[in-house]
């Protein structure tokens, strides 16, 4: 069925006063062309790469020297290089603002409530730059932090960029090998830890774990802050250990201090899942993450200085870093940590109706959840003040487009966004100048030459192939860690196509100019040799009410693939005869006769990564009787073990 209408369109005021709209004209008035409708700006930005990249720095206000090359080697990936001349620091253009204005507000789910100004955060930057100034902590040291979303962990991660040091974050959940497959790579010279957090409302011990991770990683100092614990005591109880306020002590809060550094300076230290093996350091430079996410935050969030800005996200996930740049529009960051069900699914709407969040982001996962556990936020929150709502993680169903208009807000504009680590944003989001059709990404961002290829390399539209972006872009990765003559680097990209940025997404363009992600591609399926999409079958079974959520591989049967259909059930729901029968007919008058699993397993828990994301090449490999390299990786490893030796697909 094609929708005849869009689920929302912008009204001709919302169109006249967007900030997209601003900088159309901002870039038709340099560049003497008609860059009217989103269309002919994104043209004009991928053709003319160096003017729209130098031009978004002077309309978004960049502070540090731009100099006279904006472009160097621009048709090379890797080995394009944008603003090779320039000079900034990326927590300058953080903290351009003050006043005892709030600057963040946090939530610890029914525990903690507090708020931060713009002065407060300024001073406490200040006092932890020269504690980490006077521990030694210099240009291109890593600072490594296991910690919830907090306001401290926002500063901490300031201070760290303020001194051209290199910032790598993970949440309080991973366990001591998740914690040290990531930083015990990366070497920190300084460790930033809790004393504990707080999770469906119980509070959550990280004592044992923090002296183990501690022991290996063998920092300078390990600095607890307070949370839901005692720092005192764990403090005392660790080699280097020091409490925050101790770590800080004696340092009078002064203006902050920040390093000029080039362009290219490191920033970020991110990394990638882990699932298939140790995780890979990917590291992303100051200069290319503040251009893409000033880019994606005032032109595609249409967000402006006051605004309320929340994503309920992890410190793990990249999307941490993406809410922070949020600051850089002197947003005001709403933070949470927790359960976004604790004490129920409201308490993330009572969150955004009593500090009027202009920005709600959240993942498909939480959107699909609060679906069907039957609530509405539509008839039971003030939400006036709510302009856009973003989702990712994974793709959007129709459903969950459809649910959004319904039972949230029915005059939001609703952006489904896809990107990922690798990149710390994203490649296809939300447009305030568009209509949102039910199911689609509304398109490209500006300055990425994004397409979608068939096996040969062809540009196509209307079928399924592989994401790429074509031309080289700004917030690329500088390198992998411990990767000294690029070798990972070009593999996990430029493998498939030679210099063209493949990015492991089976996505189709659609009549619209919109995008639909059916999946990863390493994990499509190929029955009779023909790639399908996990997504096409996970928003046709995830419709039913019988079925929580699902997960989908293919294993290898008699010389074919055959799709192989796991479900999680609603509570006292049984998988008979029939309703494997009706899944079925589901799947093959939604989706194709091709969609139709072989089989259908029930089992009663899902293995996800700590951001949320289902892992079916961990469920392949189990199922193959393969071994998954990096369990640690796993929110819930033990789901894992749902999956091995099961009769059904004997």
């Amino acid at each position: 069925m094609i929708d005849e209408k869009p689920l929302w369109t912008p009204s001709d005021e919302m169109v006249e006063a967007a900030n997209m709209t601003s900088f159309a004209r901002f870039c038709s008035e340099r560049s003497g062309s008609d860059l009217s409708g989103y269309e002919a700006l994104h043209r004009w930005s991928v053709e003319n790469r160096a003017d729209f990249w130098s031009a978004l720095w002077d309309f978004c206000g960049v502070k540090g020297r731009k100099g006279d090359v904006l472009l160097e080697n621009g048709d090379a990936m890797p080995g394009a290089r944008f603003f090779p001349e320039a000079t900034l620091n990326f927590a300058e253009n953080l903290l351009s603002r003050t006043g005892d204005d709030a600057a963040m507000l946090f939530r610890g789910e029914d525990k903690v409530r507090s708020s931060m100004s713009w002065n407060e955060l300024h001073a406490l930057v200040s006092r932890l730059q020269q504690a980490m100034r006077a521990l030694g902590v210099g240009k291109g040291d890593r600072v490594a932090a296991m910690m919830p979303n907090l306001p401290e962990t926002v500063a901490a991660m300031l201070a760290t960029a303020s001194i051209g040091a290199i910032w790598s974050s993970c949440s309080p959940d991973f366990g001591d090998k998740g914690v040290l497959d990531r930083f015990g790579q990366i070497e920190p010279k300084l460790f930033i830890a809790c004393d504990g957090y707080w999770y469906n409302g119980k509070r959550q011990d990280v004592s044992e774990k923090l002296r183990t991770v501690e022991a290996e990683l063998k920092p300078l100092r390990t600095v607890v802050v307070p949370y839901a614990g005692d720092a005192e005591t764990l403090a005392a109880s660790l080699e280097n250990g020091v409490t925050l306020s101790g770590f800080i002590k004696g340092f009078e809060a002064r203006a902050v201090a920040f390093e000029q550094l080039p362009f290219e300076h490191p920033l970020y230290i991110l990394f990638s899942s882990g699932t298939t093996g140790i995780p890979k350091c990917i590291v992303h430079s100051a200069g290319g993450t503040l251009l893409q996410h000033l880019k994606e935050q005032q032109l595609h969030s249409n967000l402006s200085s006051g605004d309320r800005l929340f994503y309920f996200t992890t410190c793990g996930w990249m999307m941490w870093n993406w809410l922070a740049s949020g600051l850089a529009t002197g947003a005001t960051l709403c933070l949470f940590d927790g359960s976004p069900f604790y004490p129920d699914g409201n308490v993330l709407f009572d969150y955004a109706a009593e500090e009027k969040f202009a920005v709600f982001g959240t993942s498909a996962k939480f959107i699909d959840a609060l679906r069907k556990s039957g609530l509405t936020p539509i008839s039971s929150h003030d939400l006036s003040s709510l302009r856009l709502i973003a989702s990712t993680g994974s793709p959007l169903s129709p459903e969950g487009f459809s649910f959004v208009y319904e039972g949230i807000k029915s005059d939001v504009h609703l952006a489904s966004i896809s990107g990922g680590t690798d990149i710390v944003s994203c490649f296809v989001l939300g447009i305030p100048l568009k209509p949102v059709w039910r199911g689609e990404i509304q398109g490209a961002g500006l300055g990425m030459a994004v397409d979608v290829w068939d096996e040969e390399g062809r540009s196509v539209t209307g079928e399924k192939g592989e994401l790429v972006c074509t031309r080289a872009f700004p917030c690329m990765p500088i390198m992998f860690w411990n990767d000294p003559d690029g070798a990972k680097y070009r593999s996990a990209y430029f493998e498939r196509f030679d210099n063209i940025w493949c990015h492991g997404d089976f996505a189709e363009w659609t009549r619209h100019g919109g995008m639909i992600i059916h999946g990863r591609s390493d994990a499509t399926l190929n029955p009779g040799g023909v790639r399908i999409g996990t997504a096409e079958i996970y928003n046709q079974v995830e419709q039913m009410d019988e079925v929580l959520e699902a997960i989908c591989i293919g294993q290898d049967w008699q010389d074919d693939v055959r799709v192989v259909l796991f479900v999680r059930l609603a509570e006292g729901v049984v998988l008979d005869d029939d309703l494997v029968a009706r899944i079925k007919t589901r799947i093959r008058g939604g989706a194709s006769p091709r969609h139709v699993p072989a089989k259908v397993v029930a089992v009663s828990d899902i293995p996800r990564t700590k951001s949320g994301k289902i892992t079916e090449l961990a469920v392949r490999d189990v199922v193959h009787g393969r071994a998954v390299k990096n369990k640690e990786a796993l929110a819930n490893p033990e789901a894992l073990d749902l999956y091995a030796g099961l009769e059904e697909l004997k």
